[in-house]
């Protein structure tokens, strides 16, 4: 019965081929449109995340400044309020369980005929793990090599391919700044921060080097920034409470004065990045839903001019033995079958669309299963929806009256 039913709708569909296909347009484009969207938004979303994660987890960053001077207020990071014993002392403090005091600048990097200018991190051990910043090659250097002011370096991917090459770089020599430093290791991609900056486009060196071989400091011990990584991101809230006090403690800072450092919670700003790409991603999806509604709109039209068309049929039809469920579906099959033919080229074009843009722009894009499930569902119930009403008025009519009808 029901693929005689079927078959029957197949033959209508093919009876007045042109307007079947326009019909089917409408969902074609809006199935479509709803996979494309839904591929560059959860992308950007992926995309977002991975940033995220290259950062590292429930990180805080403390930089010096801005003091009031006179009224006059400095950047942060350009005034020497903070120092290696700030970043010890944050160690202690309950709820932290890593901390790396960081100097960091840019310099012009040289090896053999190459040159290269580059972000230069002075910071201690810790801070690797504080990043969650693994080695491709070779090893880190140590707390001793922190205390002896060791020539010593760590390159990033980027560094490597504009010095290097294809050459291994692990024990050869470059210069920063005329110092000779021997590199240890490389270290593995991490890929664009969230502010689209390279992160691979930098040199990691001891934090004593830095201060004494590379960009010297205004006073001894004197770090532009400290970094602090919390336990859980449950202890964050009570962690920066903790750094805030401690520092207004060590610095003397009486009630009512200004902080002569920022505390920063960057997990905090990349939640809030994250949280905007994805109401992003759900309000274009949303946007390329609106074509659905349209093209069911479309079905709904073209089924009510064929219920028009064929209402002599209908009374023949019911004239011979057919009941009104048996009408019904037969309209509503035919309704349902325009739409599912017009979602799976829709998901065609939506998948080759979003493969297009990625292979034309480089964007990240994620096709994904449950976007491809959610428009075929979709469409089919748009297609149950607005079939249903001219299903239903061909399936009432009077036999009688659908007879005489010319």
């Amino acid at each position: 019965m029901f693929s005689a039913m079927l078959g029957e709708a197949w033959h209508a569909m093919g009876a007045n081929r042109l307007r079947t296909f326009l019909t089917m347009l409408g969902m074609v484009i809006g199935v479509g449109a709803v996979v494309l969207m839904m591929a560059i938004g959860q992308g950007a979303e992926q995309a977002v995340k991975k940033s995220i994660q290259s950062m590292g987890s429930n990180l805080f960053i403390v930089l010096a400044g801005p003091p009031n001077m006179g009224g006059a207020r400095s950047a942060t990071g350009n005034a020497p309020s903070l120092n290696v014993k700030d970043a010890a002392a944050m160690e202690d403090l309950e709820g932290v369980s890593a901390v790396a005091p960081t100097n960091a600048g840019s310099a012009q990097v040289i090896y053999a005929g190459n040159n290269w200018n580059t972000s230069i991190i002075g910071t201690t051990p810790s801070y690797l793990d504080l990043r969650s910043w693994n080695l491709s090659d070779g090893y880190v250097f140590s707390d001793s090599d922190v205390r002896s002011a060791t020539r010593v370096a760590l390159i990033g991917k980027t560094v490597v391919q504009n010095l290097f090459g294809d050459e291994d770089p692990v024990g050869k020599t470059i210069r920063i700044k005329d110092s000779p430093f021997i590199i240890l290791g490389v270290l593995g991609d991490k890929g664009q921060s969230l502010d689209g900056r390279d992160q691979d486009d930098t040199i990691i060196i001891p934090l004593t080097t830095s201060q004494r071989r590379v960009f010297g400091t205004q006073f001894s011990g004197s770090v532009r920034q400290i970094m602090v990584q919390a336990e859980s991101d449950k202890v964050m809230p009570m962690v920066e409470d903790s750094l805030n006090s401690l520092l207004r403690q060590r610095h003397r800072i009486r009630e009512g004065m200004d902080n002569d450092f920022s505390v920063r919670n960057l997990t905090a700003l990349a939640n809030s990045a994250a949280e905007t790409t994805k109401t992003m991603s759900l309000l274009l999806g949303a946007i390329a839903s609106v074509s659905l509604l349209v093209g069911g709109i479309g079905i709904m039209n073209i089924m009510l001019v064929s219920v028009t068309e064929r209402t002599r049929e209908i009374g023949i039809r019911m004239a011979i033995g057919a009941r009104e469920r048996d009408i019904l579906m037969q309209f509503l099959l035919e309704a349902i079958v325009i739409s599912i033919v017009g979602c799976l080229i829709g998901i065609g074009l939506g998948v080759g669309g979003a493969l297009l843009v990625n292979h034309l722009t480089e964007a990240s894009i994620v096709i994904s299963s449950q976007s491809i499930m959610t428009a075929f569902t979709v469409a089919a119930s748009v297609g149950v929806f607005f079939g249903f009403y001219p299903a239903r008025k061909a399936a009432q009519l009077n036999p009688i009256e659908a007879l005489r009808f010319q």
